[in-house]
């Protein structure tokens, strides 16, 4: 079955992908992902997703632990949390390819009710499981339903479920599954990321954000640390950071535009905290991309999976 499900993701790929190998599907939440060469470092901070690779290898990164996974393999991210990532086995006849599905907190909170609880798990956000064959008989459906447009918008959201069950049911169940608790701080913490992803170039409120967590700031910072590896501040620096980088590698703005697109009020304050981010300037930086570009025949993509 997988084999079939790699065959059906390849050729919607190779059919619909973008410059950066990424081809986003009439089903929201639903990429499919394709490379033909080994890439470049990319960072992101990840929303709870699980990626299905299907043929290649991957690497990522978080904090100091690294993750490798291939063909057969699951990666669950279950919070929002910075990864640096990169395509560690790819080539024309073999090329990396894989399934993404964001996980929709919604569909979990509702099965989570009608399920029996699965045993404890670990409650790190990053993990690499086999593919249960049943979450791939799931994708495989709902890959198939591609192919016939007009029943997308009937079906396509009793098959998300069905995927969401099996990931619930299967080995990532006891991790999915926290994602699904109303009063659990995985959940009042994803509605502050929401917001903070929203509105990133403005100055950071963290009494505002604390109230749509329901929490004083205080405990707020404490749980918002704890989910995401990061602090408020540096969770906006970051997503501030990365996209200046795709200002500047995808759309060509200067350091200076891309700076103030993203909130920055000081330039050289930008310039530190990018080079310390991504070990290089932004104008070096800007400037290496281009050329893996030319000397790879493909252009690198924010999508970390």
């Amino acid at each position: 079955m997988k084999d079939t499900l790699l065959n059906t993701v390849r050729r919607y790929v190779e059919a619909y992908a973008n410059p950066n190998g990424l081809a986003q599907t009439p089903i929201t939440g639903l990429t499919t992902i394709r490379s033909n060469t080994p890439s470049g470092l990319e960072y992101a901070i990840s929303r709870p997703l699980v990626c299905l690779v299907l043929q290649g290898r991957k690497q990522v990164v978080m904090g100091s632990e690294v993750f490798d996974f291939s063909a057969g393999d699951s990666l669950l991210i279950s919070a929002d949390v910075p990864t640096i990532s990169q395509i560690t086995e790819a080539s024309p006849d073999a090329p990396y390819i894989s399934l993404v599905l964001d996980l929709d907190l919604s569909v979990i909170a509702e099965l989570t009710e009608q399920m029996v609880q699965p045993g404890p798990g670990t409650k790190h956000p990053v993990q690499i499981q086999p593919t249960d064959q049943q979450v791939a008989d799931a994708a495989f459906r709902l890959m198939n339903l591609l192919d016939r447009p007009e029943a997308v918008p009937v079906l396509h959201k009793q098959l998300v479920r069905e995927m969401h069950y099996w990931l619930l049911a299967g080995r990532h169940g006891a991790a999915i599954q926290r994602l699904g608790y109303q009063d659990s701080h995985i959940r009042q913490i994803a509605k502050t990321v929401a917001v903070l992803r929203a509105d990133f170039r403005q100055p950071l409120q963290m009494e505002q954000l604390a109230a749509i967590a329901g929490m004083s700031p205080s405990s707020f910072y404490q749980h918002f640390r704890a989910v995401t590896s990061l602090s408020p501040l540096q969770f906006q620096k970051q997503l501030r950071l990365i996209e200046a980088r795709r200002l500047m590698r995808a759309e060509g703005l200067k350091a200076g535009s891309a700076a103030f697109a993203v909130g920055y009020e000081s330039v050289p304050q930008f310039t530190r905290e990018y080079s310390r981010m991504f070990g290089l300037t932004p104008q070096k930086d800007t400037l290496q991309g281009k050329t893996s570009t030319i000397q790879t025949g493909t252009t690198s993509t924010s999508t970390s999976n």
